[in-house]
C-alpha cells in the first residue's frame, strides 16, 4: 500500500464525461489499496471565463475579491469528482483549500504557499476516505481565500504530497510525458522516462507547458518523485496500475536516472523582446538602478548581456523581456534614463529564446559550439547567448524557432532512440 497524491488539469475535468473518467482512474488506485488524494483544476476554459467577468465588472477590481469569483472553479470540479466517486462506491469527500488548510501568504492572485496541516487528511485516509481538494487556492493571513497564480493546481498537487509524505504526485494532463522537445514542432520528439528536478525546473521555467514552474521547485526542495501521465488513457489499460514504471515521465533526483544524456531536450519561447541601452556610464549601481526599477514593476528580465567600452567609462547593455512587457519597459526606462545616464535605448519584439538543456553538459565539452555551428550552416543569426552549468540559451528572430527546433533536435541526437 503507498500514499499517491493525483492532480488532473482542466482539460481532463473538462466536462461531466471527463470527469467520470478521472473517477475511474482514481478507482483503479483505490482498488490496488492505495491511500489517494485527488487535487482537481477548474474545467476547461472556467477560469477565463470567471476572470473575464470580473474584469467586466470593474477593470480596477480588489484583488481578494477576484480570488474569491476564480477560486470557484475549482470547488465546483472538486465537489463533481466527489458525486461521481461516491456513485461507483468510493467514499469521497471534497475539500476547499481553506478547509484542510492550505495557508498562504498575502499576495492575493500570485499567493504562494507557507504551510499546509495535512493531520486531518492523514487520519481521513486511515478510515479509506478519498479526498477530493480544489487546487489553485488557499486562505491568507487576512483569513480569506487567496489563489497561487495559473497553473497553481500543480504547485498544490506537489505541496499537499510532501505535507501527507505521499510516496508519489501523478500529474494527470492531456499530454502522456515530458517529450525531447514540443512534438507539434518536431514529429520525431520522444518521451523521456526519466528526467531530474533540475532539468525540469529549466524546461518549465523557459518554456515547456507541461508543468508550473513553482510545482517543480516544490517537488525538487522536498523530493516529491512526480509522475507526468496522460488522463486521456483508458483507466484500466495494461501497465496503468503499475506502482513502479507506469506510462509516463518520472521527475526525480539525478541520482535514480542511471544513463544521464548530454542533452534531455529542446524548450522555446516565442514573444520575446530584445532591449538595447547604448552608451551607459559605467560605474558602481548602474545595473541595481536600472533593474530594480524593472523588477519593483514585476517585469521578468532575461538574457542579460554588458559589452565595456575600451576607455572604461561606458558600457551597452543588452536584455530580454516578454513581449507582452515591452510597454512597461519603455514606461519605466524613460523614467530613469536621465538619471542613470544612458544615451539611447533600443527595442525589437519578435525574438524567439531557443534552450538546450541536459544534466550531462557539465561534463562534457563542445555542446554549445555544436549548437552555434548548426544554426550558422542554416543561416540562423543569433542575437544573444547565456548559459549556466545545465542550460544554453540562444536568442533569435522568431521566424526561425521551427527551424532551430528541429536542427538541434537533430544534431544532439535526439530524434534517434
Amino acid at each position: 500500500m503507498a500514499r499517491i497524491v493525483m492532480k488532473f488539469g482542466g482539460t481532463s475535468v473538462a466536462d461531466i464525461a471527463r470527469i467520470r473518467v478521472v473517477a475511474q482512474h482514481v478507482k483503479r488506485e483505490v482498488d490496488a489499496g492505495h491511500e489517494v488524494a485527488v487535487v482537481v483544476s477548474a474545467m476547461s476554459g472556467k477560469t477565463n471565463e470567471l476572470v473575464a467577468w470580473t474584469r467586466d465588472a470593474s477593470p480596477m477590481h480588489d484583488a481578494r475579491e477576484y480570488d474569491a469569483v476564480v477560486a470557484s472553479g475549482e470547488q465546483v470540479t472538486a465537489g463533481l469528482l466527489a458525486i461521481a466517486l461516491q456513485h461507483i462506491g468510493i467514499d469521497a469527500r471534497s475539500w476547499a483549500g481553506w478547509q484542510i488548510p492550505i495557508r498562504t501568504d498575502g499576495a492575493h492572485g500570485a499567493a504562494r504557499i507557507t504551510d499546509i496541516d495535512g493531520s486531518e487528511l492523514v487520519r481521513r485516509f486511515g478510515i479509506g476516505q478519498v479526498a477530493v481538494i480544489a487546487g489553485f487556492q488557499g486562505i491568507g493571513p487576512d483569513n480569506r481565500i487567496a489563489t497561487l497564480g495559473r497553473g497553481g493546481s500543480d504547485t498544490s498537487a506537489v505541496a499537499i504530497a510532501a505535507a501527507v509524505k505521499a510516496d508519489r504526485c501523478d500529474i494527470y494532463t492531456d499530454v502522456d510525458g515530458v517529450y525531447t522537445t514540443d512534438p507539434r514542432i518536431e514529429p520525431k520528439a520522444r518521451r523521456l522516462n526519466r528526467v531530474s528536478f533540475e532539468e525540469m525546473l529549466e524546461l518549465a521555467s523557459l518554456g515547456a507547458k507541461v508543468l508550473q514552474v513553482r510545482s517543480v521547485e516544490l517537488a525538487m526542495v522536498h523530493k516529491v518523485r512526480t509522475f507526468v501521465r496522460s488522463s486521456f488513457e483508458d483507466p484500466n489499460a495494461p501497465g496503468m496500475g503499475d506502482f513502479d514504471n507506469p506510462p509516463g515521465t518520472l521527475i526525480c533526483d539525478e541520482d535514480e536516472i542511471v544513463e544521464q544524456q548530454v542533452v534531455t531536450g529542446i524548450a522555446y519561447a516565442r514573444d520575446e523582446a530584445q532591449i538595447s541601452l547604448r552608451r551607459v556610464s559605467d560605474r558602481p549601481g548602474v545595473a541595481a538602478g536600472i533593474f530594480m526599477p524593472l523588477a519593483e514593476a514585476n517585469i521578468n528580465v532575461d538574457m542579460i548581456v554588458q559589452n565595456i567600452s575600451e576607455d572604461g567609462s561606458r558600457t551597452d547593455m543588452t536584455f530580454t523581456v516578454p513581449a507582452g512587457d515591452l510597454d512597461k519597459v519603455r514606461v519605466v526606462l524613460e523614467q530613469i534614463q536621465k538619471d542613470i545616464g544612458i544615451d539611447t535605448v533600443q527595442s525589437e519584439s519578435g525574438m524567439a529564446k531557443i534552450s538546450v538543456v541536459g544534466m550531462g553538459m557539465r561534463s562534457h565539452a563542445g555542446v554549445a559550439a555544436a549548437a552555434f555551428k548548426a544554426l550558422a550552416d542554416r543561416g540562423i543569426n543569433i542575437r544573444a547567448i547565456t548559459t549556466s552549468e545545465i542550460k544554453i540559451s540562444i536568442l533569435i528572430d522568431a521566424a526561425y524557432t521551427e527551424l532551430a527546433v528541429r536542427t538541434l533536435h537533430s544534431v544532439y541526437g535526439l530524434d534517434k532512440q
